[in-house]
């Protein structure tokens, strides 16, 4: 299993760049950044210096959409990023949610997402594509560059467009039974369309925190069930409180939920995320010492997760990745 860490651009860059770089030494696959560009620093600008610094990690925003960010243009960074640094880059995508919320836009349709992924992968390996009519072709990209696409999703039609359409699974929680249930789905969606299901990459994502308080380690990573709440009230909205089609261990904590202030979005600090109980944190998140992390990557692993990525987002940041070099990551099967 791979080990990925995921940061937000926090100014100044530099700190970003350098936790990026460390962990790349402690034995981390893949460095991974939020994209959303009006609460944090541009990503892209970052992705280069990370990429000059290190000789193996993989970047990406986890995720982007194609609501803030023109097709073609997030295929030309990523094409202009692996012909300088070799194929280095994955593209996380979603249909959006803090970079357009925050302006007030809605997220984007799972139509247009299935179009913007085949035509960022096309583009980005050179590759004609038609666009509203025009067609349209990156003439410089090298031979043999690729570009992975991973998609984010938890609804049902989202896990149907990952398995026909994306290369890579973003879920952004830890609960076993829905790890379970969404590649399951994917994997289904993936076989119906005559695809491999086992091709596609399937990546767990959620907070990390190493540390043998456990009722402090909650409180740190509460903000992550309020940030995984904005998807689920999606969900709630359109499939209703009770439902078969979406399992009431995603959507059934979030009726005290009210509001969400985007202004602490992803914040230890994000006090309209205290609807969220502790036993939804202990299912979401990876709390508690190596050996508790070990066990809970093992079971991971089991169900046919291939990376973990860490959202370390909270007062053990560093102990938390210095920890996972130290006593997780070397004793990962």
């Amino acid at each position: 299993m791979d080990i990925g860490l995921v940061l937000q651009t926090d100014p100044p860059a530099q700190t970003v760049v350098d936790l990026m770089v460390r962990a790349e030494g402690l034995g981390f696959s893949h460095g991974w950044t939020f994209d959303s560009h009006v609460l944090w620093q541009e990503p892209y600008v970052v992705y280069p210096r990370i990429l000059e610094r290190t000789s193996r990690l993989v970047v990406g925003p986890m995720v982007t959409n194609p609501a803030t960010r023109d097709w073609s243009v997030i295929a030309s960074m990523h094409a202009t990023l692996n012909e300088s640094f070799g194929n280095r880059t994955v593209c996380g995508i979603g249909r959006g949610d803090s970079a357009v919320r925050v302006q007030g836009r809605p997220p984007t349709t799972l139509a247009r997402l299935e179009t913007a992924i085949h035509a960022i992968r096309d583009l980005a390996e050179g590759r004609p594509v038609d666009i509203d009519g025009t067609t349209v072709q990156i003439p410089w990209v090298r031979e043999g560059t690729t570009l992975p696409v991973w998609m984010a999703g938890y609804g049902p039609k989202a896990l149907d467009l990952v398995g026909r359409a994306a290369d890579g699974f973003v879920l952004q929680l830890a609960d076993p039974y829905l790890v379970e249930w969404t590649i399951k789905t994917v994997r289904s969606a993936a076989a119906a369309a005559g695809r491999d299901p086992a091709a596609i990459t399937m990546c767990v994502a959620a907070p990390a925190y190493v540390g043998d308080d456990l009722a402090h380690a909650r409180d740190q990573c509460r903000w992550f069930g309020g940030m995984v709440g904005n998807h689920v009230a999606d969900l709630v909205t359109r499939y209703g409180e009770t439902s078969a089609a979406v399992p009431a261990e995603l959507t059934g904590y979030i009726k005290g939920r009210d509001g969400y202030d985007y202004s602490h979005h992803g914040r230890a600090d994000n006090r309209s995320t205290d609807f969220v109980p502790d036993e939804v944190v202990d299912r979401f998140c990876l709390l508690g010492p190596p050996s508790a992390q070990l066990e809970r990557l093992a079971g991971l692993r089991d169900l046919g997760v291939d990376q973990f990525a860490i959202y370390a987002m909270h007062d053990a940041r560093e102990a938390t990745i210095e920890a996972y070099g130290a006593a997780v990551i070397p004793h990962l099967p």
